[in-house]
């Protein structure tokens, strides 16, 4: 099994169009398109699963380079999703490094260590738990 990275994607391409343009060079398991998760729109790339990795070979070695409605296609084997820390907020991202004792610090807040939270944060979950009174 191999995954492959299909990338400058025209943003009407749909599934059935990659898989009839990669199943010409192997049998796929899996067509993934990635979207805006706010408007639902593609973003120009996807992901295709094809059973046979030397088939998968083969289909990079033809397709990457092509051009598709105008637009040239990037195709290689997809790299390993990275892990990224959830919550969103840089608070927590500075937390995971420095530690929530140093956090209080750089917010200046000494008894109170939450208070300098936004009340979006605190209703959200993003004060660290070591902030908290």
């Amino acid at each position: 099994m191999k995954n492959l990275y299909v990338g400058n994607l025209p943003h009407r391409t749909t599934e059935a169009e990659l898989r009839n343009l990669f199943e010409a060079h192997g049998a796929v398991e899996k067509i993934t398109l990635v979207t805006d998760r706010d408007t639902g729109r593609s973003r120009g790339f996807g992901f295709v699963e094809m059973s046979n990795a030397s088939e998968a070979d083969k289909a990079i070695a033809t397709l990457n380079g092509t051009d598709l409605d105008g637009r040239t296609l990037t195709i290689n084997e997809a790299k390993p999703k990275a892990e990224r820390p959830r919550g969103g907020g840089s608070v927590l991202a500075v937390e995971a490094v420095v530690g929530a004792t140093t956090i209080a610090a750089i917010h200046g807040s000494h008894g109170n260590r939450a208070g300098s939270f936004s009340d979006t944060q605190k209703s959200v979950g993003q004060v660290p738990n070591a902030c908290r009174q």
